[in-house]
């Protein structure tokens, strides 16, 4: 049975540990047919008593949406900042008038590239599945955009703001 804190920042290491990190936090179970009930309640206490709450899923359910709210966020994060490093409009480096905005959406291009590289390469079906999504979702922009299709635009943007809005601060 494999378990999934849904815990941490962008920092590893001792220098970024938190002593309640796991306050509030998911952590996900996934149990296989031949995981021993007991063992696996035992495990869910011990993350109930770390503060955690539990929630069990089966292992291909956690890669699809982990691929889609952890690993996309973080390539996504990680294709950005090669945009910037490759882009010299008038021979400026955009990085540097760069603000919140930015900083924000790129706050987890900041992670471990090892640890990253490691998990897309062992959730590679999953985590293709949420690049094509995106894709296709970037290119409907962009089409909309060559289009200067307003209402497509607006309609996108509010909608995303309303997904936005079921995301847990």
């Amino acid at each position: 049975m494999g378990a999934h804190p849904i815990a941490g920042r962008e920092r590893s290491g001792v220098g970024a540990a938190k002593g309640d990190l796991f306050e509030g936090a998911h952590c996900i179970l996934t149990p296989t047919a031949d995981t021993d009930p007991d063992a696996a309640e035992a495990v869910a206490a011990l993350w109930r008593g770390a503060g955690a709450r539990v929630t069990t899923m089966p292992a291909e359910v956690h890669d699809e949406v982990f691929a889609c709210v952890s690993h996309l966020p973080h390539l996504a994060a990680f294709a950005l900042m090669g945009v910037v490093d490759r882009t010299r409009p008038g021979g400026i480096d955009p990085a540097t008038f760069a603000a919140g905005g930015l900083r924000d959406f790129t706050r987890v291009a900041g992670a471990d590239p090892v640890m990253w590289r490691d998990i897309c390469l062992t959730n590679p079906d999953a985590v293709i599945a949420m690049l094509e999504a995106y894709m296709a979702e970037l290119g409907a922009l962009r089409d909309a955009v060559r289009r200067g299709d307003g209402a497509f635009l607006l309609d996108a943007f509010a909608a995303a703001r309303r997904v936005r809005g079921r995301v847990a601060p």
